[in-house]
């Protein structure tokens, strides 16, 4: 079966040109839309359908770095274990305690502007966490790889969390 990668003919590598993707995607989406199939037999529809589908969750997976850092991992038979797996090196365990106290003190305190600095924090965290993986990635050490994954991961969630608490007290 072709990897996500071989679909879009791109190299399978972290570090992507999105609008490489974003165009060998609308190439595979004209090739099976299903004004093409107006007049074929329902196998012929229902293979282009099924193209169509695995199109668009190819392109959901690549074009999102965390789904893709996962991708990866999973295709070069990394378990990410994302489950069982909860362990973290303490300086990472240690930021997340620090980050949820500032959270608490933010909702708390109905501070926007914590908040903001939060939010701000988050954002150059996962950006230093990308750039992680795509050295990571793209070096073929996807065992350090899967720990940034779970990083990446936390990171992501929390700065879901903090959105919330910014809907709550604005």
């Amino acid at each position: 079966m072709k990897t996500h990668f071989d679909l879009f003919h791109l190299p399978q590598r972290f570090a992507i040109d999105l609008a490489a993707l974003d165009s060998a995607y609308h190439e595979v989406q004209n090739q099976t839309h299903p004004d093409k199939f107006a007049n074929a037999g329902s196998a012929e529809k229902r293979v282009a359908m099924q193209w169509a589908t695995r199109a668009n969750e190819a392109y959901q997976t690549l074009k999102n770095p965390l789904a893709r850092a996962k991708y990866l991992c999973e295709l070069n038979g990394i378990d990410l274990q994302t489950e069982s797996n909860t362990a973290m090196p303490p300086a990472f365990l240690m930021q997340q305690m620090e980050w949820r106290e500032a959270l608490d003190d933010a909702r708390a305190a109905k501070d926007v502007g914590a908040l903001e600095n939060l939010e701000a924090e988050l954002k150059s965290a996962r950006t230093a966490e990308i750039a992680q993986l795509t050295q990571q990635l793209d070096a073929s050490d996807f065992v350090q790889a899967s720990q940034g994954v779970r990083r990446m991961m936390f990171i992501e969630k929390f700065e879901e969390d903090v959105a919330h608490v910014f809907d709550l007290v604005t």
